[in-house]
């Protein structure tokens, strides 16, 4: 029975892990969940899974909750200090890390400082802090397990082959909404990009598959979970979603993973490994599928790929400033503050204007993250800087 803490257990990575635990009962028990703020989904996961511990992160919500649970045994707890205490429980063997934003670093580190396996299905604990996080990894002998569902595949591929026999990592993309548009990038709303062709997605991740800055965070998460230089990392478009990742080797062998486009086989392996547990997903029926495209991305058209692989090319602080810069032009421009080909722009002046710290503490990765953001609104308000 492996006992499991999940950090965001109310968002879609959350839920579905909690339906893998519904599933295999005789194999996984939670033991701690934690959320930002919604209160009333945490009760009705607490009642249902009857971890011991809970945390929310905002401490008035959290004073709600603990009359609720009280009858329940359940331990409430609030805060960066909660977060810390629900990530290092005693009892826990894995923690899933689903916590958007710089608020999940701490309790990542934490974890893993604790012994804890980790299973990451967010960008930025390997976007802005991945080498420090696979450092801190090796050193200790705790595994990192990815969730994301190319990196899934990526590691899936290459398990069991020596890196020195791999030549290239090959990460697909759906292309986002704007991949068969014609003409000026100019004018397009929020509206527009929201709508994209394959899923449906929260807005901030929706934007960035329309950028393609998705893939661009992607490489440099690769490239730290790997090792591999970002230089040996390709992105190639693939609309039809069904090839999530591939390598080829140095002797011009490739290996492919197909799936279908679910985060739950992903989740259950990062859990289950190194077995393989049976699941009742539907799975690929390969004669429906009639054909299988695939293409370069348009770097001149979607310039925020290629700000990815600078940002893994410089290294250091440069990943965390990128991440953050890009997540404050996002919000300008679903907020109609900024046209949509400006996001790269904002990014890239922000980018010039750091000087990257080489093998950065976690402090200084958050310091780097506090800078990028003031100095992405300097640049939005056309300050001088």
């Amino acid at each position: 029975m492996k006992n499991i803490v999940i950090l965001g257990s109310t968002g879609s990575i959350g839920r579905n892990t909690l339906d893998i635990v519904r599933a295999h009962p005789d194999k996984f028990r939670v033991c701690g969940l934690a959320v930002r703020q919604d209160i009333d989904q945490l009760y009705r996961q607490a009642v249902e899974f009857r971890p011991e511990i809970v945390c929310v992160f905002d401490k008035a919500a959290a004073q709600k909750l603990g009359g609720r649970l009280k009858r329940y045994g359940i331990r409430v707890v609030a805060g960066r200090e909660g977060l810390l205490e629900v990530s290092t429980f005693k009892k826990a063997h894995q923690v899933i890390c689903a916590m958007v934003g710089a608020v999940g670093l701490e309790p990542i580190f934490a974890a893993l400082c604790a012994g804890k396996s980790l299973g990451i299905a967010n960008k930025e604990p390997l976007v802005i802090a991945g080498d420090l996080l696979m450092r801190e990894s090796r050193k200790r002998k705790v595994p990192v397990f990815p969730i994301d569902s190319e990196h899934s595949g990526l590691w899936q591929c290459l398990e069991g082959y020596p890196m020195s026999s791999i030549k290239k990592l090959v990460l697909t993309s759906s292309g986002g909404p704007f991949r068969k548009l014609k003409g000026s990038f100019e004018h397009l709303t929020p509206k527009r990009a929201l709508k994209h062709p394959k899923w449906k997605m929260g807005p901030k991740i929706t934007i960035d598959s329309a950028t393609l800055m998705n893939k661009g965070l992607e490489v440099i998460e690769a490239a730290n979970l790997f090792g591999m230089p970002s230089e040996k990392i390709d992105v190639l478009i693939h609309p039809e979603a069904i090839i999530h990742a591939m390598i080829e080797f140095v002797d011009g062998s490739h290996l492919a993973h197909l799936a279908i486009t679910d985060m739950r086989p992903p989740i259950q392996y990062s859990l289950s490994y190194p077995e393989r547990l049976n699941n009742h997903l539907p799975t690929l029926n390969f004669t429906q599928l009639k054909s299988l495209h695939f293409e370069a991305p348009d770097r001149r058209r979607f310039p925020c790929l290629d700000l990815g692989y600078e940002a893994s090319r410089a290294g250091g602080t440069m990943p965390a400033v990128l991440n953050a810069a890009n997540e404050v032009a996002v919000q300008a421009f679903l907020d109609y503050k900024m046209k949509f080909t400006e996001i790269a722009k904002t990014i890239k002046r922000v980018m010039q204007q750091h000087t990257p710290v080489s093998r950065p503490s976690l402090s200084q990765l958050l310091e780097a993250d506090r800078w990028s953001r003031e100095t992405a609104g300097l640049v939005m308000k056309g300050n001088k800087i």
